[in-house]
């Protein structure tokens, strides 16, 4: 719409003698009619005002598509003004009238042969609008003569026709040579047209990132060096960001770049200074600090930053956002420029908010009595975020700058003096983090603290303040009446002050044990009976656990000493920094976010580290593995480690174990051991530490249902080669990998534990080897499995018969069932266990072959599989390489059946056996395949279709494992 209009304004040079705003005024009906006749008039005049008035119709939103092979008649005129127009109809309702649009072809070729160099730049710059795939094979010879035109106005035009028409029809550029063609205009002699072609290039690059289109070089750095001093602002900007993403061979080059791009800073257009900015932080990093240059260019790049903060606010929001990078990766750029950052009274807020952040990054021991005195000035602002933002500030100073900490501890009470609700909760929530930051030191300032305990109304300023009273008890004489004050309303108040509450009762306890334990057993029982909060649940009965069982370790977990806290907890996580760098100038350094994090569907984002410090300084691909975006971004399950069990622990049955195996039934209760977390219900039958009445509180969870029958044959008895088992016969050749070992000795108190994954039967199996290298008996062996992508669980206990002496070695086969609770694990076959004995509780993980998944009824009926196979998307298919494998196509399927992998038809085209293969998961998922074996050729290629693309990694690992072994 902008277009039209600004068209519309433009044609205004063309001598119109009246104003063109009649033209969009209100119409009556029937005017199509009436333009129809005046389009086909033989005056020109009336001519160009019918069309005018079509143009203004379709710029307010009215359908004027009828009039298309009118106005397409009106395109034989030698009248710029009126070529321009019907150009201008035609880039927008071709794409709805694709076979009237083809009628214009004939002109476009014409024009783009016109005597005039603007006639035929418009022509080629339509021809790039017009998205329409039957037209686009009739506009490449224009088109290529365009981009050899000997005006370069012609050339520059034709250069982003090409990126446009790659967008539309890519496989038809690449045939037509197009892109050779945009290389070469990279060394064009006019400056214009080498920017257009690096734009175009870009375009293209960023959409298909492996195809190197720009293979910069240093002969191509210098063409684009001596084209940035002549070109318009937009055009520096394209090549600035070009260079961005080369890498120099070594500092030398580096320099010399910095020096060729540095009088870019001095632009009136802010775009091109931070693009110029962006190419000078990259190269920095290969400069060696010592050099001169290096400190020269520091102190050439704070000038320009400063200037920035000179333009309307939301340049300057833009500028800081970028400023805010900078100083995290280089402070020493903008270190003598404090003032600068310093709030004016008129800024808007979100501008305020981002200097106020700059100052705390960039204070240091010789400005923070200035810093200091200017924040104490905002907290006295009227702007509510803005002074909670200002104290925060002060408290930020204080854990960074370790001088200023008494200065500032000093002017938070003098803020707390001003009995300023929210100045006085901010304050409270700061001294905290400054109580963290040095211990014993500022702890005189409690009685002020405590002073102000009723005025508190907001959750985070609460919590902090029961975090004090906890965590300095012993100091504060009626310690328990103020906490006891704050749990009258405990059900009131927000899930993070009861968690702090609870947590301070529990230290107040451990601190002062005879005055406070009816308080004490009060939280926990509102913590754990009264409450339907999980998280505070938990805690309670951690805490219960604890003090009931061994209150020694309760001190020791509760009491610990805590880690001092960071001076800058709010810095960008370093790799992302780095990208961000790389994205000066861009939304993304707006944001602080990456692209991908807000691109959709974009494939071309690229991931982009500074050189030297990730490997290779050029733009590394984003990690675009085959796995679908699902798998990737699960948050990976980590096993605890030993010391970070106390969650798992809890729901471990504390009974007293029983020596003899239960027999397996159909009715068996498998929720009596639950060692991965199902919920602490299960321990709640039993005594708590004298509290039965939480027992009785809580039920024990209910009994899952069980298979019929848990024992599985072992493999390689009769029973299989008969199957006399009562499952589905194994098929010949079933593949099981072989055995590795999980869990060392070394990790598990003396069990090592060694084993596979197996079919057998139409049966999963566990098939574990157990060694006993302590030195004692191990006994009460029970098993469980955290959540996994495909819900396998246990069937059956694990059955280990006693006594498991020293030295001794056990085959387990545990029978598993694929009705557990799912989750997404990455990677997706990642499996992780706990094994409990009388010891203690080990976890380990491993990974299970897909292929003890497929099931024995996934063959495919023939037509089905067509059927299917055309459904599935074809972005859906992945396709791998099988290498060092010399096998025949009947020795593969024959292999490949034994694991339930069925061969639907084989056909057989130029010497080469194509196997069209399905396979069917447990949870219902069907895949299929399309094999290519060659005689004599080691690398097979296996394409894999299925609607759920995460799972083709795996099954062509199985693949890979079957067909190899």
């Amino acid at each position: 719409m902008q277009e039209w209009a600004n068209q519309l304004c433009e044609n205004r040079q063309f001598g119109s003698k009246m104003t063109d705003s009649k033209y969009f005024t209100t119409t009556k009906k029937g005017e199509i009619f009436e333009l129809k006749a005046e389009l086909n008039s033989d005056k020109k005049e009336k001519k160009k005002e019918a069309v005018k008035k079509v143009i203004a119709s379709m710029t307010v939103g009215k359908d004027v598509s009828a009039l298309f092979p009118d106005v397409v008649n009106c395109m034989q005129t030698d009248n710029l003004e009126l070529k321009k127009l019907v150009y201008l109809y035609l880039m927008n309702y071709a794409k709805s009238q694709p076979d009237m649009a083809i009628m214009a072809v004939n002109t476009f070729v014409k024009d783009c042969e016109d005597p005039n160099p603007l006639i035929r730049a418009l022509a080629v710059r339509t021809m790039g609008c017009i998205r329409v795939d039957k037209i686009t094979e009739y506009l490449c010879e224009p088109l290529r003569k365009c981009l050899k035109d000997e005006d370069p106005y012609v050339r520059k035009t034709a250069a982003v026709c090409v990126a446009k028409l790659h967008d539309i029809n890519a496989q038809l550029v690449e045939d037509q040579g197009f892109l050779d063609t945009l290389k070469d205009l990279i060394s064009d002699s006019n400056p214009m047209v080498v920017a257009n072609a690096v734009a175009a290039l870009s375009e293209i690059a960023e959409s298909h990132p492996n195809s190197n289109l720009l293979d910069l070089n240093p002969q191509t750095i210098n063409k684009l060096l001596t084209a940035l001093n002549e070109c318009t602002e937009w055009g520096q900007i394209f090549i600035l960001d070009c260079l961005a993403n080369y890498t120099p061979r070594d500092d030398r080059e580096s320099q010399s770049i910095c020096e060729r791009v540095t009088p870019r800073l001095s632009h009136a257009n802010s775009a091109v200074v931070l693009s110029a900015v962006k190419v000078l932080m990259k190269f920095m990093e290969m400069l060696p600090k010592d050099l001169d240059y290096y400190g020269t260019l520091l102190k050439k790049l704070a000038p320009p930053l400063v200037t920035l903060l000179s333009a309307e606010p939301e340049l300057q929001y833009v500028a800081l956002r970028n400023i805010n990078l900078i100083v995290q990766r280089r402070p020493e750029i903008l270190k003598h420029e404090m003032k600068v950052f310093f709030v004016k009274y008129n800024d808007p807020i979100y501008v305020k908010l981002e200097k106020l952040d700059i100052m705390i990054r960039l204070a240091s021991q010789a400005n923070i009595a200035q810093v200091l005195a200017e924040l104490k000035e905002y907290a006295t602002e009227v702007d509510v975020d803005f002074v909670r933002k200002a104290v925060r500030a002060i408290g930020r100073c204080a854990i960074k700058v370790e001088q200023s900490a008494e200065r500032c501890v000093s002017t938070l009470l003098d803020l707390i003096q001003t009995k300023v609700n929210y100045v006085v909760q901010e304050a409270i929530v700061v001294i905290k983090d400054i109580f963290r930051k040095y211990p014993n030191k500022y702890e005189s300032v409690i009685a002020t603290l405590c002073e102000n305990l009723d005025s508190l109304d907001e959750p985070e300023a609460r919590a902090a303040m029961i975090w004090i009273v906890g965590e300095y008890a012993e100091r504060i004489d009626n310690a328990d009446e103020l906490l006891e004050s704050f749990l009258e309303g405990f059900h009131d108040e927000s899930t993070q002050v009861q968690l702090q509450l609870l947590t301070a009762i529990v230290k107040l306890f451990l601190k002062k044990p005879t005055e406070t334990q009816e308080l004490v057993q009060q939280v926990l029982s509102l913590a754990t009976q009264d409450s339907d909060n999980p998280d505070l649940r938990d805690r309670g009965y951690i805490y219960w656990r604890l003090l009931s069982t061994d209150p020694v370790a309760a001190k020791e977990v509760v009491l610990a000493e805590k880690p001092l806290i960071s001076e800058e907890t709010d810095l960008i996580e370093p790799t992302l920094l780095e990208e961000l760098i790389c994205h000066i100038g861009t939304l993304a350094s707006v944001y602080h976010k990456p692209p991908s994090a807000f691109v959709e569907g974009s494939r071309g984002v690229q991931h982009k580290r500074l050189p030297g410090s990730g490997g290779s300084g050029e733009s590394v691909d984003s990690p675009d593995t085959t796995s679908a975006a699902g798998v990737s971004e699960a948050p990976p399950a980590v096993i605890p480690s030993q010391g970070d069990l106390l969650g798992d622990l809890l729901n471990l049955d504390l009974t007293p174990p029983t020596t003899t195996i239960p027999a397996p039934s159909s009715g068996m209760q498998m929720g009596a051991v639950d060692l991965l977390g199902g919920g602490l219900d299960s321990l709640l039958g039993g005594d708590l530490g004298g509290s039965p009445a939480i027992g009785a509180a809580f039920g024990a969870p209910p009994a899952a249902a069980a298979p019929a029958s848990f024992s599985a044959p072992v493999g390689g008895g009769l029973d299989d080669l008969f199957d006399l088992g009562g499952g589905v016969g194994m098929p010949l050749g079933a593949y099981s990998p072989p055995k590795t070992i999980w869990l060392p000795a070394t990790k598990a108190k003396g069990l090592e534990i060694s084993g596979t994954f197996a079919r057998r039967a139409g049966v999963i199996q566990m098939e574990m080897t157990l060694t006993n290298k302590a030195m004692s008996v191990m006994t009460d062996f029970a098993i469980q499995f955290n959540r996994n992508s495909f819900g396998l669980a246990p069937a059956g206990p694990l059955q280990v018969l006693a006594p498991f002496t020293p030295n001794q070695s056990i085959e387990v086969a545990l029978p598993l069932s694929t009705v557990g609770p799912v989750m997404k694990m990455e990677p997706l076959s990642n499996l992780q266990v706990a094994v409990k004995n009388n010891i203690d509780v080990f976890y380990f993980s491993c990974q299970y072959p897909i292929s003890i998944l497929f099931l024995e009824d996934g063959k495919m009926e023939r037509q089905v599989f067509l059927a299917t196979w055309k459904d599935i998307p074809n972005d859906n298919e992945t396709q791998f390489q099988i290498k060092d494998c010399y096998l025949t196509s009947d020795t593969a399927s024959n292999k490949l059946q034994g694991s339930n992998i069925f061969t639907i038809a084989k056909r057989t085209v130029e010497g080469q056996d194509i196997l069209y293969q399905s396979m069917k998961l447990t949870n219902g998922i069907w895949l299929l395949a399309e094999l290519r074996v060659q005689a004599g050729n080691p690398v097979h290629m296996v394409s894999l279709k299925c609607r759920a693309p995460e799972v083709s990694q795996c099954v062509f690992q199985s693949y890979e494992a079957i067909l190899k072994n």
